[in-house]
């Protein structure tokens, strides 16, 4: 397997530090409103890659944080009349509505910065200690002069990120890069008792003792999205290779931007859109297919016709996997098994296995399923054997499923549209045939066509 490394700027060879485990960190969100998109393809792609890792049979150790202490909450309480606690846990629960209607599984840890402050507070104290960092009236900044590596992952030296960065220039600090690892309290908002003052952590610190504490001084996989490789991701690494003298990540993984219509997002622009806003409109199975059919670090272009483009392409997926199931239930072992079957198989698997082994090719392992369906279409019909049909029914399932790509039939689903036929029907005989027709768009506008047989309603998903 090989993993695109942002430290490097090249693919290298996946070797854990471990044979055979993975400790893995992504950066989770800052819960002081509903995640949105862009965020939501990081969760989504390094899901998806925990889900591979475990598929090639790696024990992975996974974990996500919740950023519950930041500016942007203490502003969010204000707004809404409620405490920052409050404005944290809701925003944390919303995060878990909308990542598990994304199928996004739980990390192994989801540590909150509140509960991480003693570690976070023992950090910065090791930190002054060794000499990197030193404090200011209450004020604690890390000295980038302290660490030599200091520009590593982002690829410039100190010199050129003091000329190109737009940085808050503070009396107080000895380098306009130095950063904060403690903040001097302020009037009405949230503090913790410190050494060296009352006051809360900075941003980049709390990521550092989250790791530290779950996975050690050293971890194999640091992801999250291109954005946070400065400063974010350039701190932590000083902050961690500082305090324990190791490497801190192997590798580094970031995610490419999502636009919207070919602009950047942005609330300036009103082209903000959050999860919660998109998955009103498409169902979260789509969203999840779309994110995962560009690769990783390609920039996303999010528009209307794009993610109706990656419905029809599901569907594609769910009809195939719905006619196997119809042959399954007319085939018979004496059926007919297609020639060169079981090395056909095989060519689609090791296809598959050999675009995700490619640092991740998201777009070209789902190609090799497309492969495996056009093949399922061809190859089967009512007079092929039932194991034959097994057989591809269950590879088509198992590619699908380490992905998170839902492609089964929802029983929930079913149930509503037998309703939905049901209430149309009752409309019908009503002569209510406006309702009827109403029942029967909102259908269609979810991918669902009625047909009105000899036998009664028919119902089937759109191609």
């Amino acid at each position: 397997m090989k993993i695109y490394n942002s430290m490097t700027r090249k693919k290298e060879t996946f070797v854990p530090i471990e044979p055979g485990k993975v400790r893995m960190y992504v950066c989770g969100p800052t819960v002081y409103n509903y995640f949105h998109i862009g965020n939501a393809r990081v969760f989504v792609v390094f899901d998806a890659f925990r889900r591979y890792l475990e598929y090639r049979g790696y024990d992975v150790t996974y974990i996500q944080n919740f950023t519950d202490v930041d500016d942007k909450i203490i502003k969010q309480s204000i707004e809404e009349h409620i405490s920052n606690f409050e404005v944290s846990e809701k925003y944390i629960e919303a995060y878990f509505q909308d990542a598990d209607a994304l199928g996004i599984h739980r990390a192994d840890h989801h540590p909150k910065v509140t509960e991480t402050m003693d570690d976070i507070i023992a950090f910065v104290g090791d930190l002054i200690e060794n000499g990197y960092a030193y404090v200011v009236d209450g004020n604690v900044y890390f000295s980038v002069d302290a660490f030599k590596g200091y520009g590593k992952l982002s690829g410039q030296s100190i010199e050129d990120l003091q000329s190109g960065a737009r940085i808050d220039v503070s009396e107080e600090k000895r380098n306009p890069l130095d950063f904060a690892l403690w903040k001097k309290k302020k009037e009405g908002e949230p503090f913790w008792k410190a050494p060296w003052g009352e006051g809360r952590p900075g941003w980049h610190i709390e990521c550092s003792a989250m790791c530290k504490r779950y996975l050690g001084d050293q971890i194999d996989i640091h992801a999250g999205g291109q954005d946070l490789i400065f400063p974010h991701h350039e701190n932590e690494i000083a902050q961690s290779e500082a305090h324990s003298g190791k490497s801190f990540a192997k590798y580094w993984m970031h995610n490419g931007y999502i636009n919207i219509d070919n602009q950047k997002m942005s609330k300036s622009l009103g082209n903000f859109f959050t999860a919660r806003d998109i998955l009103k409109q498409f169902d979260p199975a789509t969203v999840r297919f779309f994110i995962l059919s560009a690769h990783y670090r390609s920039p996303v272009n999010f528009s209307k016709e794009l993610v109706e483009a990656a419905q029809n392409g599901l569907e594609r997926l769910k009809n195939a996997r719905n006619n196997l199931e119809y042959l399954k239930d007319v085939a018979s072992e004496a059926g007919k098994v297609p020639e060169g079957l079981d090395d056909a198989l095989e060519d689609f698997k090791t296809h598959y296995i050999e675009a995700l082994d490619d640092d991740f090719n998201t777009a070209d392992g789902i190609a090799a399923i497309f492969e495996l369906v056009r093949y399922a279409n061809t190859a089967l019909n009512e007079t092929s054997s039932l194991k034959s049909i097994e057989k591809v029914l269950a590879l088509l399932d198992e590619l699908t499923e380490v992905l998170g790509i839902v492609i089964a039939d929802d029983t929930a689903l079913e149930k509503e549209i037998e309703q939905k036929i049901e209430a149309r029907q009752l409309a019908r005989k009503n002569r209510d045939f406006a309702l009827a027709d109403a029942i029967r768009d909102e259908l269609k506008a979810k991918g669902i066509v009625l047909e009105d047989t000899a036998q009664g309603v028919k119902w089937h998903r759109a191609n």
